[in-house]
């Protein structure tokens, strides 16, 4: 019998490891797009940066932000800024994504938040949580999603966010499964905000030049 396994409560590292063989790398050179050759920013992007941090400073003040008020007062926010609303990029949001193990009859479930596509090219895994989340307990969740990209010869990347945190995830699939994450960077910190948005563009830009 096909056992089913939901993404959001069962994965965990050591399960993409044994299955997939899934590998860690923490060579500077394999996740250069977050760290090297960021696109610089005007005055009007640190603006709306600005604008973007202090409503999400004056909403907490009533407490924890929901998923929905992450995805509509920061993500949606960031992708738009970033262009990825804006050709070559398409974006579905909440596709359903499940994955199947034949030689473990399993079946993975689970949602995706906010997916941007390139010509079927996955460009982005967003998995917003509450501000309360997390954001290492979604890594197994996020890597989960990004390892059913189909097209196995392009990366994949991915930001985890609860709207506090963020983490990107670069996925590459051959020769083997391997990944690599950015440093956690948060909104509470002044500047943070700023390089997230620039290793957005910068990401896009990579894509975009290698597709």
């Amino acid at each position: 019998m096909v056992q089913t396994i939901s993404i959001s409560e069962k994965i965990t590292l050591k399960y993409l490891r044994d299955r997939f063989n899934l590998q860690r790398i923490e060579d500077e050179s394999f996740f250069s797009e977050w760290s090297i050759s960021l696109p610089e920013l005007n005055q009007a992007d640190r603006a709306f940066l600005e604008r973007v941090r202090s409503r999400f400073f004056y909403q907490l003040d009533e407490g924890a932000l929901l998923e929905g008020g992450v995805k509509m007062m920061i993500m949606a926010p960031l992708l738009d800024i970033a262009g990825f609303y804006d050709p070559p990029f398409k974006t579905r949001f909440e596709p359903a994504v499940s994955l199947e193990i034949e030689t473990e009859a399993e079946i993975l479930q689970g949602r995706i938040d906010a997916l941007v596509v390139q010509n079927q090219f996955w460009v982005w895994v967003l998995e917003a949580k509450r501000t309360t989340f997390s954001l290492g307990l979604g890594i197994p969740q996020a890597l989960a999603y990004m390892l059913n990209n189909p097209t196995l010869q392009q990366p994949t990347f991915g930001i985890l966010t609860g709207g506090e945190d963020f983490i990107f995830i670069k996925l590459v699939q051959q020769p083997q499964p391997m990944y690599a994450l950015s440093y956690k960077f948060s909104i509470l910190n002044a500047g943070d905000l700023d390089k997230v948005l620039q290793i957005m563009r910068r990401i896009g830009e990579s894509i975009t030049t290698e597709t």
